[in-house]
């Protein structure tokens, strides 16, 4: 698990970087706004289409289309589950818990916890569990916060926005195996690896805006609990009863451990609904994510030795 707090640590600092150049008024609020475009329209759609791209193979399709059911299982489980347990909470607040809980940041952090564990095979697995996530956040996801009851004009939306123009482009990518041109695919990449330093420095600028004496409230403990150790704990107990090997039972279970993605703050921010209460989602969740990931690899490792 060495590596996946050298990925906490870089998470924190990137935090640490944006709240810097905040404070210091190197960026402003035109700037941030900017920013936060460029990356949900720009460096996001680049990310998904080289993170599919990495997916490639041709082995293992029984275990690939396991974890494939498994995960469209838990994004259908994790939109009931969030509308019934924070479906008390004020408006905003709700948009987020619900988002958070569909949306996990198993692309960042799940990836390489998935290959770390089980090598190459595994960050192809979490390529394919993150198929309906991926589709589901930038669907379903934007109709939680743009709330709108007009299902034609949300399907509109949906199917233009880039990040779903996004995943149709690497899917059929990732199974025909067809490369871009050369000098595409380099801009491709370079622009998808701006995605974590550009995503975390706008939370940190979100963070800066929030009151010391406010950083902190039980609908953050209580998300916090729900993300990490109750919704991977009943991925555990389902995959107890699935026929599934222990790559597909570990891969499934620790990437639904993942903390909130940083998609929370960034949507929230872009159409105002509390970026504030996303951000503490975002970094309460990530920071105690690294024990409870700790301990859901010890629980796999003593399921299958």
């Amino acid at each position: 698990m060495e590596r996946l707090f050298t990925l906490q640590v870089t998470i924190f600092l990137l935090v640490a970087a944006g709240f810097g150049l905040k404070r210091a008024r190197m960026v402003g609020p035109q700037g941030q706004k900017n920013l936060t475009d460029i990356v949900i329209y720009v460096v996001l759609p680049c990310n998904i289409v080289k993170a599919f791209q990495s997916g490639a193979s041709n082995e293992g399709v029984s275990a690939y289309l396991g974890i494939f059911l498994l995960s469209l299982f838990i994004q259908a489980m994790c939109v009931l589950y969030g509308k019934v347990v924070f479906r008390k909470e004020p408006e905003g607040r709700r948009k987020c818990l619900e988002y958070g809980t569909i949306c996990s940041n198993a692309g960042f952090l799940g990836n390489p916890v998935a290959e770390g564990v089980y090598g190459a095979q595994g960050l192809v697995l979490a390529s394919i569990y993150l198929i309906p996530q991926r589709i589901m956040m930038w669907s379903f996801g934007i109709a939680i916060f743009t709330d709108t009851k007009d299902f034609k004009k949300t399907l509109a939306k949906v199917a233009t926005h880039p990040c779903i123009l996004a995943c149709i482009l690497g899917i059929f990518l990732m199974f025909t195996g067809v490369p871009l041109p050369a000098a595409l695919e380099g801009t491709v990449t370079a622009l998808g690896n701006c995605n974590t330093a550009m995503s975390m420095m706008v939370i940190g600028m979100i963070l800066e805006e929030i009151e010391r004496k406010d950083f902190w409230n039980w609908a953050i403990a209580k998300y916090t609990l729900h993300r990490l150790v109750i919704i991977p704990g009943i991925v555990y107990l389902v995959c107890l009863f699935l026929p599934v090997s222990e790559m597909v039972f570990g891969s499934s279970v620790l990437l639904a451990a993942m903390p909130a993605g940083a998609t929370t703050s960034i949507l929230a921010e872009k159409y105002g609904m509390e970026p504030e209460f996303a951000t503490k989602m975002v970094i309460f969740s990530t920071l105690l994510s690294l024990p409870t990931v700790c301990l859901w690899g010890m629980a796999i490792s003593w399921r299958f030795h």
